[in-house]
């Protein structure tokens, strides 16, 4: 990590900084864009490991520069800012980290209809990744909630060249409409990140055990970790951890904490 005012320097994007090292080498959007009418800010969610009782990741998730939520953000991108947003939040969720001294896994989401080419539009991640001191095998690249993806191969082959690249990848909310079978026979990512409502009373549903327990067999064979998301009760988790599953996420060991991290003994472990 590099300290001090190298990494707390506010990273804004506009035409007057086209000279600035980050941007050499990015394509055009991320040169010339001007900047943006809104500003956000980020929480860290931890991913927590159970068996090991260590955290395994922290996940950025947009927020308003006052803590507001993601909504009040997101209500704010359309078609004409999508593109500059999503590379804003991305050096925005690295510099924030290193700022804060994370010493974990970096989880990002980003929106996939706003890639036009993955080669070029990694670039500016690259950078604010060398430029803030975070390693680049600590990012992992997951898909955001609830964008809807039509073309499930340019999605598989925007991940495929960010594992190239040596960035961790992950499909959010295997399960749901988007991020599904098919996703996985295209492409086979480091991280598979069960949507929350197949979480959602895991306990007491037998329908959705086989389902998970299935899922999980799968994550095994092809070497892939499962992470839980939305676990938010103790029966939940007991549930999941007998199935196998070591990696969870939820409101039961920790909220988001508004521009901050989590360390082991701030995490809230079951019994």
């Amino acid at each position: 990590m590099i300290g001090g005012s190298e990494r707390t320097r506010t990273f804004e994007m506009s035409r007057s900084e086209s000279s600035n090292p980050l941007f050499r080498g990015a394509c055009e959007g991320c040169r010339s864009s001007e900047p943006l009418p809104f500003q956000f800010d980020y929480a860290y969610q931890p991913i927590v490991n159970v068996l090991e009782h260590s955290v395994f990741a922290h996940e950025a998730l947009v927020r308003g520069p006052a803590g507001e939520s993601a909504f009040s953000v997101l209500a704010n991108v359309n078609d004409s800012n999508r593109y500059q947003f999503d590379q804003a939040c991305r050096v925005k969720a690295i510099q924030t980290a290193a700022g804060i001294g994370m010493d974990t896994r970096l989880s990002i989401n980003f929106l996939p209809n706003a890639i036009y080419r993955p080669e070029l539009c990694i670039r500016t991640t690259l950078q604010a990744a060398r430029e803030f001191g975070f390693p680049i095998d600590q990012i992992i690249f997951e898909t955001i909630e609830g964008e809807r993806v039509d073309d499930g191969k340019w999605l598989a082959e925007i991940l495929r060249e960010y594992h190239r690249m040596g960035f961790l990848t992950a499909i959010d909310d295997f399960g749901a409409g988007y991020a599904g079978l098919n996703l996985l026979a295209d492409f086979q990512p480091d991280i598979l990140k069960l949507d929350m409502d197949l979480v959602r009373n895991v306990n007491s549903n037998k329908p959705r055990q086989a389902i998970l327990k299935a899922i999980a067999r799968v994550g095994e064979e092809l070497g892939i970790s499962i992470i839980a998301e939305g676990v938010e009760t103790a029966e939940e988790y007991a549930c999941l951890k007998d199935m196998g599953v070591a990696l969870m996420q939820g409101y039961l060991f920790s909220k988001p904490l508004f521009k901050g991290r989590a360390g082991i003994d701030s995490i809230n472990w079951p019994a």
